[in-house]
């Protein structure tokens, strides 16, 4: 990792905001979309950019806003990947947002997290905190193998029945789904019946598929040629150069997703997610995404 000292740390306007504490990331994810060449890196992904002004950039920026706000963390970078536990830098923002009263919103793969559940329980008493957590497969052992260096998903289920039993609020982001890998009708329903059990209140799903574009694309490629070996052929044959891959499963996995949210009382919709994710309590609030994608 290296670090840099940034001009800024907040993005966005309004009611909600988007922050990254880092750039790059250390999970390994095979379908990470932050790896396309459109976010212009200029180091290597895995040689983590840290922005080590970070909590001082953000206090001076909240000290500042006379509207409390929702502060969005997670959009291009885990922000509780593995130096997370050498440097604390989260933590520290989150301090920051605790003691000026504003809104936290969290999206992770990592049961890190969970070393900050007293702060993410004390913002959410006193204005609002929700966790998001990625699921992409109930599998273990292919979790291990297209996300090897994070937690199972089976881990990351009990991350979200502990923010449950202190009644912090979750989301899970069910993406990507990698056709003619986890694209059953089994995974599917197995994680939606974990999330239920769970008490999630939102399911973000854009369709059963996954995007490449230059940069993620050749990297996805490389590592099927080391898991699935074939798999590249049929992804090229079937796909292209397609920016959104649908798994030929979408529209009957779609239905299962929809039917299965709408019995539970579960939010399905983006669009209702994500106001959501960014209404600050007791008011009314403008739709925002803080740019949040998929790692």
């Amino acid at each position: 990792m290296h670090f840099v000292d940034a001009k800024g740390i907040l993005t966005g306007r309004g009611d909600a905001f988007g922050m990254n504490i880092y750039r790059g990331c250390s999970h390994g994810c095979i379908y990470c979309d932050s790896r396309s060449l459109c976010y212009h890196f200029d180091h290597p992904f895995e040689d983590i950019e840290v922005k080590r002004n970070a909590p001082a950039l953000l206090e001076a920026a909240l000290r500042s806003k006379r509207k409390k706000a929702m502060i969005g963390t997670g959009s291009m970078s885990d922000p509780y990947m593995h130096c997370e536990e050498e440097l604390g830098l989260t933590r520290q923002c989150l301090e920051i947002i605790e003691r000026y009263g504003h809104g936290a919103v969290l999206l992770t793969k990592s049961d890190r997290i969970l070393r900050d559940i007293d702060l993410l329980e004390e913002i959410d008493k006193k204005s609002k905190c929700v966790v998001q957590m990625t699921l992409t497969t109930f599998d273990d052992r292919l979790c291990a193998e297209i996300e090897p260096n994070v937690c199972p998903t089976s881990r990351r289920l009990e991350v979200l029945e502990e923010m449950r039993e202190r009644g912090i609020p979750t989301v899970v982001w069910l993406s990507p789904i990698l056709p003619f890998i986890n694209d059953s009708e089994e995974n599917i329903r197995a994680l939606l019946k974990a999330c239920a059990g769970a008490g999630v209140k939102g399911i973000v799903c854009f369709g059963m598929g996954l995007t490449l574009r230059e940069g993620n694309r050749e990297y996805f490629y490389d590592a099927l040629d080391r898991l699935f070996p074939g798999l590249r052929e049929r992804y090229m044959k079937t796909y292209g150069n397609a920016y959104m891959v649908m798994s030929p499963e979408n529209e009957k996995l779609m239905r299962i997703f929809r039917d299965f949210c709408a019995e539970k009382g579960i939010m399905s919709a983006p669009d209702e997610c994500f106001a959501y994710l960014s209404a600050f309590p007791e008011k009314e609030r403008q739709l925002s995404m803080f740019d949040i994608r998929p790692l």
